[in-house]
């Protein structure tokens, strides 16, 4: 296998209080985890999604972002596969996360949400084996448990697996300003991973700017909008996603939903040729511009899906960009939370 040549250079900011440092877009592995599972994005293919990562190291992403639950473990999978290629003192830091639990006999059925501690290092042991590592660099509770473990449960026992050295950093994902609060009090929360995006504004009303007052970074996930706001998506293509993508239930890609959302990403166009670049890279630029947020997972399924937004991490929206955005969604009535960063 033949060794990954870094050639391109990329920002980095310091993850919240930890020593890792991070370039502002990181690649997301969730797609490449492939189909046949409740959350699945239909079948991908191996080569390209190794290619697509190896592509964004290339170019200078330094984080990669995955979860035992995508795929069912294939995710993992296909970044321990992709990180082979890589020199180990060049390779990316490696993000994963815990608390979605399967059944093997039925893998269609959704995974079930657990905090109990037992269940979560045994999750870890399995991602470290899948991922072919003694220590992950950041691992992160997927989702609020709805099992019998409270939140200081399980938070705790990722506080104990930071200490151990199984994990260089711990955080949370999906959870909100009050759960954040709650598992300060036991230790240092190190990240947040929230949705973000132009349509899905929830987390900037109180999730981010509590981080941004503790010292806790903020990787928000699908400020893409899981495609929408790529430039590339219409209500055609939207109409023959497959069945076993699970974007095709979704209210965001169906009915007056879709409509509204692809309104604001014809909005991202103008922006998008003044500063000659793609709307998918003002859409992650959008999301780059709060204050707080550190980084965008983004992803991809081949290379050429990553030159469509690496330039997100360098690029740099004007306020008057920011305006017409807030402006275009107020007319949508796309979405919910705030339009503008704070002044």
């Amino acid at each position: 296998m033949s060794e990954t040549i870094l050639t391109g250079a990329l920002p980095m900011h310091p993850l919240g209080m930890t020593d890792m440092k991070i370039t502002r877009v990181g690649f997301g592995a969730w797609a490449v985890g492939g189909g046949g599972w409740a959350f699945g994005w239909g079948a991908q293919d191996d080569t390209d999604s190794i290619a697509a990562i190896r592509h964004a190291v290339s170019k200078g992403v330094n984080w990669i972002d995955t979860a035992a639950v995508y795929g069912l473990g294939h995710s993992e999978e296909v970044v321990a596969a992709a990180l082979q290629g890589i020199p180990r003192a060049d390779r990316p830091y490696v993000f994963t996360k815990c608390g979605l639990v399967w059944d093997e006999r039925d893998r269609a059925a959704p995974p079930q949400r657990v905090g109990e501690p037992a269940s979560i290092r045994r999750e870890l042991e399995n991602s470290l084996r899948r991922l072919k590592v003694e220590r992950v660099d950041l691992y992160q509770m997927h989702w609020p448990a709805e099992d019998a473990a409270p939140l200081e449960a399980y938070w705790q026992t990722l506080l104990d697996l930071k200490a151990e050295g199984k994990a260089r950093a711990v955080g949370l994902s999906n959870h909100s300003a009050d759960e954040l609060r709650r598992a300060e009090k036991l230790g240092h929360v190190d990240t947040l991973q929230p949705p973000f995006s132009a349509v899905h504004r929830d987390a900037a009303a109180a999730e981010i700017p509590w981080c941004r007052d503790h010292g806790t970074g903020v990787i928000v996930y699908s400020p893409m909008q899981a495609g929408l706001l790529t430039g590339a998506f219409d209500e055609q293509r939207a109409r023959a996603l497959s069945k076993d993508d699970w974007r095709s239930q979704s209210d965001d890609f169906t009915g007056e939903g879709l409509r509204r959302n692809l309104k604001v990403a014809d909005a991202l166009k103008p922006i998008a040729a003044r500063h000659d670049t793609t709307p998918a890279a003002v859409a992650v630029a959008w999301t780059l511009a709060w204050p707080g947020v550190t980084g965008a997972i983004v992803g991809a399924r081949n290379a050429a899906q990553v030159d469509g937004w690496i330039e997100a991490g360098t690029l740099e929206l004007t306020d008057s960009d920011m305006a017409e955005i807030a402006t275009a969604i107020e007319k949508s009535g796309a979405g919910s939370g705030p339009t503008m960063p704070p002044h």
